[in-house]
Parts: C-alpha cells; structure tokens; sequence
C-alpha cells in the first residue's frame, strides 16, 4: 500500500469539506452532481501539479483508490439518490457511474494540461459528459 502524503491529505480535505458545504444532499441530484464537478475542477485548478503527481504515483502503484474514497462515497450516494429519484439511469451499476465520472474528470484535466483544449472548454465538456453518462439528459448550464 502506497503511503499517503501529507499534502495531498490535505487538498482531499478541503475538496470534501468543500463538497460539504456545498449540500449536495438538496435540490435535484443532477444540480448536486454539477455543484460537485466544479468543485472537484476548482481543486484540480488549484492543486494541478501535485494531483498529475498523485495520479502518476498510483498509477504505478496500482490505483488511487484511498485517495478518491472521501470523493467516491458522496458521489455513490449522490449517484444513487439520483437513480432513486428517476434523474439518472437505473439500469447502470452506480459503481460503475462513479468509476466513468472520475475517469471523465481525470480525461478533462489530462487534455487541459496537456493544451489540447482550454480548460474552460475542459471543465464545460465534463459537465456535459458527466451528466450524459449518467443519463441525465441535454448539455450542461
């Protein structure tokens, strides 16, 4: 097991406890999902070099499963009160929504670092992808 940096708790904890704060308990799910990409992009924003470092580090070591747990537990849970609620396709394996969304999110960050597409264009294209692979329906606000 890769042990976990310092740092890199700490920009976990202010991205969950952003997270928090954004009560992604209220109001429709698919508007919660929004309110919660943005802050995870937010964070990407302002922690780019040391997330590409993270990623690189379990990529090797096979996965970031601990250091997505704080993020992957609200998304589950926004993800199944979505599909309870009828926003999102009860067909497909929440598990699986949250592993496409994160796999969007980290897809977005790579190309916008990469200079293959603005990071405003990055951050629009997630929206709409995220809230389309969860069968929410038409482009994202």
């Amino acid at each position: 097991m890769i042990a976990r940096r310092p740092r890199l708790d700490r920009v976990t904890q202010e991205a969950t406890t952003a997270m928090d704060a954004a009560e992604l308990d209220a109001g429709p799910a698919s508007a919660a999902v929004l309110r919660l990409i943005d802050i995870g992009w937010q964070t990407f924003e302002r922690h780019s070099a040391l997330l590409r470092a993270a990623a690189l580090t379990a990529t090797e070591g096979g996965g970031a499963g601990a250091d997505h747990e704080p993020v992957t537990d609200r998304l589950l849970r926004l993800i199944e009160r979505g599909q309870r609620a009828g926003e999102f396709d009860p067909n497909l394996s929440p598990a699986w929504l949250v592993a496409a969304t994160i796999a969007l999110g980290h897809a977005a960050g790579e190309e916008a670092d990469a200079g293959r597409i603005p990071r405003d264009e990055a951050a629009a294209a997630l929206r709409t992808s995220v809230l389309r692979t969860l069968g929410a329906g038409g482009p994202a606000n």
